[in-house]
């Protein structure tokens, strides 16, 4: 598995250069990407001697390495540019984004007032989504992101990103994170590094935890029986961080991950396959 890591980090290297109508020697260090062009797909970079990248027009932070994040959502168009300033010149390579076609996953037996809220939640249900959106909001420079994932629990996967929910007969938002089914009680950890920015009991995610790993990504975790660690707490990859449950809005015990670049849903699957992104020596 290692070795086909390295081979992605060498052909999206090759694809860049090649791309760009250039030759390695060209640009100081060459610019590398790894990870898939699709959507829900989270992409790495490393652009050595450039001072600004570019998605689509929007800059995206680099640390002190030259390091740096995008990612794709779920319904991502298929023509994405990226520009880099380099070395004085502002190299410029097309993106194209595969599309996926996600699964239909229709959920049963949930109680009619998780599915429609009443009006009497509305208001509460507001402040819980503008808790997440701020807790996900915050982009900072830790590097945790570039060290890679794991799974924040052993079970089994019991729901996918981008199927499309239909509840109790009603179609519904896509499902934006992986499932992983397991006993109440099994332990959950971080699936990177970070800082915690919420800690929260929610209407319909249950106990809930959002994770800054750095570079504006984050994970996010629902229906947890309970929460070990504060807000603000700094966390390590694996640390324990709580244990499975059936909070919130869940028909069974289960861990929701979720993995956002900003406001961006990534497939938490391709996350975690993503290599770890060594800073250089």
């Amino acid at each position: 598995m290692r070795g086909m890591r390295c081979l992605l980090w060498a052909l999206l290297a090759v694809g860049w250069l090649a791309g760009s109508g250039g030759v390695a020697g060209e640009r100081p260090g060459g610019i590398t990407l790894v990870g898939r062009l699709v959507q829900g797909g989270l992409v790495i970079g490393h652009a050595p001697g450039c001072t600004a990248v570019r998605l689509d027009g929007r800059e995206i932070a680099m640390d002190e390495e030259r390091r740096f994040v995008f990612g794709f959502g779920r319904d991502a168009r298929r023509d994405h540019l990226l520009e880099a300033e380099c070395a004085g010149r502002t190299v410029r390579r097309p993106l194209v984004v595969a599309e996926r076609h996600f699964p239909i996953e229709r959920v049963n037996g949930l109680p009619e007032r998780s599915v429609t809220l009443p009006p009497e939640d509305l208001a509460r249900r507001k402040r819980e989504i503008a808790a997440i959106v701020r807790a996900r909001a915050v982009h900072s420079d830790l590097e945790e992101v570039f060290a890679g994932f794991r799974r924040p629990a052993a079970g089994r996967i019991s729901g996918v990103y981008g199927a499309q929910r239909v509840l109790n007969g009603k179609p519904r938002t896509p499902h934006y994170g992986l499932d992983i089914a397991a006993r109440a009680g099994t332990p959950v950890v971080a699936p990177a590094g970070g800082i915690v920015r919420l800690v929260g009991d929610f209407l319909l995610e249950g106990r809930i935890i959002v994770i800054d790993h750095g570079m504006g990504v984050t994970s996010t975790l629902f229906h947890l029986k309970d929460i070990v660690v504060r807000e603000g707490e700094r966390v390590r990859q694996g640390q324990l961080i709580g244990h499975v449950g059936q909070t919130g809005r869940a028909t069974g015990p289960h861990v929701d991950w979720r993995v956002n670049w900003g406001a961006v849903r990534i497939d938490p699957a391709l996350a975690l396959a993503l290599a770890p992104a060594k800073a250089a020596p």
